[in-house]
């Protein structure tokens, strides 16, 4: 691993050729309990403020809809791909209608339902008995998967998705093309983020981030350049670039 300072340094030489591509939920955002909770300190948006104005491009790549991140990050300038990228596929309103009728068929209660656009948070952080609620989430993503869906665990959450190809990684990717960049940094809490780490392999300078905690998967931790323990962390990080 590339010493930290050594990578920053190397990303902040040059910040009109590089991009930032952050995740929202755990890595902006703290986790809490009510997802539609979810803010980013004030900050954190001075930052993203700073950045918008001396980064090629800084964006936003959630799982949240698009239209719901660009809400809650408010700062003019980021860019916002929401669905885990989903939403560039050209066929997004019809599994969008897919999706919403197998949330409002789901035994699950409703109020644990995240319905994001192109994906349906299934959440389980308030259950005190995870293995239980685990069982009965296990049911319906083999339900998800009956129906041609495609369901995966994160952090207290299972969610169902289309199942097409795109992705974070892809949505990193395309941006990076559109722009022209050589150069990035990603950043990301839970499993859906290594597509984004993976979308840097072979720039000039890649700087992938992990937003550590308990929940986030080993494998996230282990494809990271760098590891902070917490959002307060990150954004000290922020204020590095």
């Amino acid at each position: 691993m590339t010493d930290s300072d050594d990578l920053l340094a190397q990303l902040t030489a040059d910040p009109t050729a590089a991009g930032l591509f952050l995740d929202f939920d755990g890595v902006l955002a703290p986790i809490v309990e009510r997802p539609e909770d979810a803010a980013p300190p004030l900050e954190t948006r001075a930052e993203l403020e700073r950045l918008v104005g001396r980064y090629a491009l800084v964006a936003v790549v959630s799982g949240r809809a698009t239209e719901d991140v660009r809400g809650r990050v408010a700062v003019d300038g980021v860019v916002c791909v929401g669905s885990h990228g989903l939403e560039l596929e050209p066929e997004n309103e019809r599994w969008r209608r897919t999706l919403a009728a197998f949330a409002a068929d789901a035994p699950w209660p409703p109020e644990e339902i995240e319905v994001k656009g192109l994906a349906v948070a299934f959440h389980f952080r308030s259950h005190d008995d995870e293995r239980e609620a685990v069982r009965r989430l296990d049911e319906i993503a083999e339900s998800a998967r009956e129906e041609g869906l495609v369901a995966r665990y994160g952090r207290k959450v299972l969610e169902v998705l289309p199942p097409v190809g795109s992705h974070k990684g892809t949505a990193v990717r395309h941006l990076l093309e559109e722009h022209g960049l050589h150069r990035a940094l990603a950043a990301g809490d839970d499993t859906t983020d290594i597509d984004s780490f993976a979308a840097l392999d072979g720039l000039e300078v890649a700087v992938r981030v992990a937003v550590a905690s308990e929940e986030s998967p080993q494998v996230l931790v282990e494809s990271a350049d760098l590891v902070v323990g917490s959002t307060d962390e990150f954004l000290a990080l922020l204020r590095r670039l």
